[in-house]
């Protein structure tokens, strides 16, 4: 986890990679809640039995549950000291390159590509890339929008 003390201070950053996030497990439970809270019930996310004999050998995440762990995995990486409050402004482009097997630990890691100053704060445009634990490939690369404010 990174500090950054003042807000503005990423408009020198815009380029860099900000942060590292922390590893989050993808487990079977995870999924299952994910699968039941939005209705995506396909075999390949919970029937453990018949994911043996699919293509990954295993159940995989849903993309939207990998996706849906930016801010999980954003929270571990990174705090900007005087923001008091940010939020989920949207998404530019999400691809999913690789899949994320059930028992998966993931991290992101967080690059500044924009910096505006709005009223009251700033959007930030980041690319995060979510990376699996012993993947060659990331498993999900969003450009994301927020905003936050002082």
């Amino acid at each position: 986890m990174i500090h950054i003390a003042r807000l503005d201070s990423l408009q020198q950053r815009v380029g860099e990679e900000l942060a590292v996030g922390d590893w989050v497990t993808v487990d079977q439970p995870m999924i299952d809640k994910f699968a039941e809270a939005t209705g995506d019930h396909q075999w390949i996310h919970i029937d453990t039995e018949r994911a043996k004999q699919g293509p990954f050998g295993t159940t995989i995440a849903h993309g939207f549950l990998t996706l849906s762990l930016l801010p999980r995995l954003a929270e571990t990486a990174m705090k900007v000291d005087d923001v008091r409050m940010g939020v989920n402004y949207g998404l530019n482009r999400v691809r999913f390159p690789a899949p994320v097997p059930s028992g998966s630990r993931l991290r992101a890691r967080m690059k500044l590509l924009a910096y505006e100053p709005i009223d009251g704060g700033a959007q930030l445009t980041m690319q995060v890339t979510m990376e699996r634990e012993g993947g060659d490939k990331p498993v999900c690369v969003a450009e994301t929008l927020s905003r936050r404010y002082l």
